[in-house]
């Protein structure tokens, strides 16, 4: 029996089921695993997501879209393939892809973390013959703190400038990162503003029964507010005409390659904030163990690490080369900016 899922210039496609996987090209059916825009894309026939991700899709790509939702846990088959989703633990949402076909197990993972979050369904593992995994930060050098050390951070960041009548403006993704930070934030320091590409995004997951604090527009509130509010705002909203309205702000940058020397300072923010809504080393190790899975393939980010890594500890990796970006390429570092234990990462073999 050949491989259950390969790679075509469409994207990965399950060849028993005739599907594809996220793909990058448009295709007649397409199981979509998250809502970012590396990973869902216009122009498919027919779209399949978790019941949860029904929402954000299609208040990205369309409210005229052609697609279901599936329960997490529930199965469909098609062309002999039952499909099944899991949470992945990424966005609100996001899933992992389980196809059974004659006895034979492979999950495709997407995005995902392990460390659960307020503001969608914990990672769930899924014992597999095959599992297909992202290696965003798939580095020994990637170890990410629990997220509520970096909530009391931007908590306490937020205070102090509130107190000295400065807004603080954090830039963050404006699907996923924006609503977890919301999730953390203190609303009693102040006024919590957003910009309008997350507003949207806030209603689909409030209506999905996610708590986030009450949230406005800048336009809507009155220049005291602002001097003691803070901001979520996309990195593209840096150094626009709309910030011209938060005055002699300090800002802030939320990533998880905040971890890295000269991040912070070449994005010219004041503080870096390293929060990632992506699995860190450990994390990756502790998904894949828990999957059991003899093979390992390995897609965007770190494959060659991770795939020789995952040799030596005896499993049979391999890697695949797909078109998928980062939801947080809006700050991945250049070269220079890299630290040298990066370098010597490729060789590590401790987990």
């Amino acid at each position: 029996m050949g491989d259950m899922v390969v790679v075509r210039k469409e994207g990965l496609y399950c060849v028993p089921g005739d599907f594809y996987i996220d793909p990058w090209r448009p295709v007649p059916r397409a199981v979509i695993t998250h809502a970012h825009g590396d990973h869902a894309r216009v122009g498919h026939g027919h779209y399949l997501s978790a019941d949860l991700g029904v929402n954000i899709l299609k208040s990205r790509l369309g409210q005229d879209i052609h697609i279901d939702g599936l329960a997490y846990g529930e199965v469909v088959q098609h062309n002999g393939v039952n499909i099944s989703l899991y949470p992945a633990g990424h966005v609100l949402g996001s899933a992992q892809v389980r196809m059974e076909h004659k006895g034979e197990v492979w999950v495709a993972s997407g995005d995902y973390k392990v460390e659960p979050d307020r503001t969608c369904a914990p990672f769930e593992p899924v014992k597999c013959d095959t599992f297909i995994t992202e290696s965003t930060f798939g580095l020994p050098i990637y170890r990410w703190q629990p997220e509520q050390s970096i909530f009391d951070d931007i908590n306490s960041w937020w205070r102090k400038n509130a107190a000295a009548g400065r807004c603080s403006v954090v830039f963050a993704y404006s699907f996923g990162k924006a609503q977890r930070i919301l999730s953390g934030l203190d609303p009693s320091i102040g006024t919590i503003l957003c910009h309008g590409s997350a507003e949207p995004l806030n209603r689909v997951y409030r209506d999905s029964g996610v708590d986030l604090p009450p949230t406005q527009l800048v336009t809507d509130v009155d220049k005291a507010a602002i001097r003691t509010a803070i901001v979520i705002a996309p990195p593209s909203a840096g150094g626009s005409t709309w910030m011209r309205r938060f005055g002699d702000y300090s800002d802030a940058f939320a990533s998880g390659w905040m971890l890295l020397r000269g991040a912070r300072r070449r994005r010219g923010v004041d503080r870096g904030f390293v929060l990632s809504d992506h699995a860190d080393w450990p994390g990756l190790m502790t998904a894949i163990r828990a999957t059991e899975a003899p093979r390992v393939i390995v897609t965007h980010g770190s494959i060659a690490t991770m795939v020789r890594y995952l040799r030596g500890v005896g499993l049979d990796a391999s890697g695949f080369d797909t078109e998928y970006g980062d939801d947080e390429a809006d700050d991945k570092p250049q070269e220079a900016d890299k630290p040298a234990e990066q370098t010597a990462a490729a060789g590590a073999t401790d987990a």
